[in-house]
């Protein structure tokens, strides 16, 4: 039985292979990996293409607001407060704390959404700092919060709503909202992790925020409650979100309670942020 000869490729055949790999490999030097605020930023933007896309995603920053403030105070101004021009000073500030907090769910369905389609894994694959897509989304989520602010405040203008502190008031309080919402955005992401389902998020993030909101400042005085109910408004962190931002509307706050917010602002980051990170960094 005879074998063939086994035959080797010259120098001369590898040489014009190994030509045509070299060049089609890229001979440029490697992009530099990117830092951490470019990357968040970068996925913040990522945020506002989404709204781009799907702009349906602005009705609860522009329509829902709009509506809450029309209907508590035409139908509850002149019984709860004697007119209705009276009562929007009062809930105004209160209603655009409600209409920026209610956004702040939204944070933790969005993020369930990208892990349960998958979206996280291809980020965690990324040679980026690895928190970025998380403080990424709630940055781009607090452009939504500044637009739900502006709108509160340009229907209630138009409806006769008048600051005494002015335009400057006006922002200084919207500031502390955004931030205070900034800070409360970590605890809905912790919960985006924690549960399986965009739907069980949405539900369970309103389910926690709708006694809060209702047992606060936002629409009565505290001091029209029974006694055991005031107490529990009294130490709402929400209450006092509501009280330094009327007092910075009106001209008249006082530093220890917008201290006192930023405070519980830099408690619920200081907790709930890195428990995000932790939660998320132990998904892979």
């Amino acid at each position: 039985m005879s074998t063939s000869p086994t035959t080797r490729p010259s120098e001369s055949d590898v040489a014009p292979d190994a030509a045509r790999l070299h060049a089609a490999l890229s001979s440029s030097a490697r992009p530099p990996r990117p830092g951490p605020l470019s990357a968040a930023l970068t996925f913040g933007w990522r945020g506002m293409l989404k709204i781009k896309h799907v702009p349906e995603q602005l009705l609860d920053v522009t329509i829902t607001p709009v509506l809450f403030l029309l209907m508590f105070t035409y139908l509850f101004g002149g019984a709860v407060a004697g007119s209705t021009s009276e009562y929007l000073q009062y809930i105004l500030p209160g209603i655009l704390v409600q209409s920026v907090l209610f956004t702040c769910v939204y944070s933790g369905v969005a993020l369930n959404t990208d892990v349960t389609k998958g979206v996280v894994d291809r980020f965690r694959s990324l040679p980026i700092w690895r928190p970025a897509p998380l403080v990424g989304a709630v940055l781009g989520d607090s452009v939504r919060f500044v637009l739900a602010s502006t709108v509160v405040v340009l229907v209630g203008l138009i409806m006769g709503f008048r600051p005494d502190n002015g335009v400057a008031g006006v922002v200084a309080a919207m500031a502390l909202v955004v931030v205070f919402a900034f800070a409360l955005s970590w605890v809905f992401t912790t919960i985006g992790l924690v549960l399986r389902s965009p739907s069980a998020v949405m539900n369970t993030g309103f389910m926690a925020l709708f006694p809060l909101i209702f047992l606060s400042n936002i629409f009565v005085a505290p001091s029209s409650l029974p006694e055991w109910l005031e107490a529990f408004v009294d130490v709402n962190p929400i209450s006092h979100l509501v009280r330094a931002t009327r007092e910075l509307m009106d001209g008249g706050a006082e530093a220890a309670h917008v201290a006192l917010v930023f405070g519980e602002a830099a408690a619920l980051t200081a907790i709930f942020a890195p428990l995000t990170v932790r939660l998320y960094r132990g998904r892979g």
